[in-house]
């Protein structure tokens, strides 16, 4: 079996040695490195260069942004399952992709837990069941997803017309329209820190708005009834931890609800 590790990078030489070094590290060696820069100039291309025989294959070049160079990614790779390893982001130890690879094969889209890096470093743990609900507000981090293959040859690469939810549009899509077989693993096989497109507030209403757009697309009629439910319940929240309403519970005027 054959991994294609794909790494997209533009002007971030750190992050770009964090993830070299993390891949080279790796115990077992059946995957290809696949490389796609942006046309960077702080570096990262004579980085990539020196260390250019480690790439099946490598390109600098302009792009239209982080999916148009995912999707060169998916062009150029030649594995039975992949993985974007984006620059920044490495695996939990030289072990991981080892033990990763025991549990591919049998699904379409296997998931682990991911270590996210914010303020204070924590496990982000996956659910072993998708849901719509789930699928509305996030996903499982790209840094630990396998797709086979065949699932981009089947249902096509990431939008480019989306700007920062592209891979969420096409998971949602895979798991929910077409029904592609998964598995979730508990255990931990990459770091994901979290300073990437989606992650800056600044884009907070931008992520939000192109999802809106996807869900009422394809899902229209249980959108509405989810974000109804939504709305009720951060209502329901809001009353739980209201003063007035524990006061009133404590004195037995309201039942605890």
């Amino acid at each position: 079996m054959l991994i294609s590790i794909i790494t997209i990078n533009y002007n971030d030489l750190e992050g770009l040695k964090r993830t070299l070094q993390s891949v080279q590290e790796q115990t077992v060696h059946a995957f290809e490195h696949i490389m796609i820069d942006g046309g960077s100039t702080d570096g990262s291309k004579e980085l990539i260069e020196k260390h250019q025989e480690h790439f099946e294959f490598w390109v600098s070049e302009p792009d239209q942004g982080i999916y148009d160079a995912m999707n060169k990614g998916i062009l150029n790779s030649r594995g039975d399952y992949l993985l974007f390893l984006n620059s920044g982001d490495h695996f939990i130890d030289a072990n991981a992709l080892e033990k990763a690879i025991s549990h591919l094969g049998n699904h379409e889209i296997v998931y682990f837990n991911c270590k996210v890096i914010r303020d204070q470093p924590l496990i982000k743990e996956m659910p072993s069941t998708m849901t719509l609900s789930y699928l509305m507000r996030e996903m499982p981090t790209h840094q630990a997803i396998f797709y086979a293959k065949n699932v981009f040859d089947t249902y096509g690469n990431y939008d480019t017309n989306l700007k920062i939810c592209s891979d969420w549009k096409h998971f949602i899509q895979c798991i929910i329209l077409y029904s592609v077989s998964y598995l979730h693993v508990n255990d931990v096989i990459s770091v994901y820190y979290a300073n990437g497109l989606s992650s800056l507030p600044e884009n907070r209403e931008v992520n939000r708005q192109e999802r809106l757009q996807v869900l009422q697309k394809y899902f229209p009629v249980i959108t509405n009834e989810i974000l109804q439910f939504q709305k009720d319940q951060l209502k329901l929240d809001n009353l739980r931890k209201s003063r007035k309403v524990n006061l009133m519970v404590r004195l037995g005027l309201l039942n605890r609800f």
